[in-house]
């Protein structure tokens, strides 16, 4: 979800049930509005279903996908490299037989790919964060669910309209 910048503010509204939120991301969802961010309580799969519909593939699975082959390519170049550098033939195999390798290429594959999956989620989420966001308010990690809509000011009348139709007890404009 994209940061509100000087010129887009948000408009913020605050439910009590988990229906109208739906209710409001299923209708600003439709008229158009997609820089959202919602605040929730608790882990809610019908908001969860709104906000991943037609939502591109992280770009997370490339750090993956990085992280596994230079953990191959860097398991057998290591493995095959002490071989050479140490030439003991044992059992009249080659210096540089590729079977053995293939466990310890398997096992670094496993560690780079998972290190840099950690580094993709925390540079692509932008973590850590020190400080809640403008929109945030306590109540939403207590009983109600926010929904900050990012948008330019002459949206924001229809921002406010589309969230006090579905049901929002409170609406506010933050910066």
């Amino acid at each position: 979800m994209a940061m509100a910048t000087p010129e887009h503010g948000s408009v913020v509204g605050v439910f009590a049930h988990v229906d109208t939120t739906v209710r409001a991301l299923e209708d600003l969802r439709a008229k158009g509005y997609h820089d959202l961010t919602v605040y929730t309580p608790v882990p809610v799969h019908e908001i969860e279903d709104v906000l991943e519909r037609d939502r591109p593939v992280s770009p997370v699975r490339l750090f993956t996908l990085l992280g596994a082959l230079t953990g191959t390519t860097s398991g057998f170049l290591l493995t095959i490299w002490s071989s050479m550098q140490w030439g003991i033939i044992t059992g009249g195999k080659p210096v540089a037989s590729i079977p053995p390798f293939v466990v310890i290429a398997f096992e670094l594959t496993i560690l780079f790919g998972g290190v840099a999956t950690l580094i993709g989620l925390v540079t692509l989420g932008r973590l850590p964060r020190f400080r809640p966001t403008a929109a945030y308010d306590p109540r939403f990690s207590s009983d109600r669910f926010g929904v900050a809509v990012h948008c330019p000011p002459d949206r924001s009348a229809s921002v406010r309209q589309i969230l006090q139709t579905a049901g929002a007890e409170e609406i506010k404009a933050v910066a």
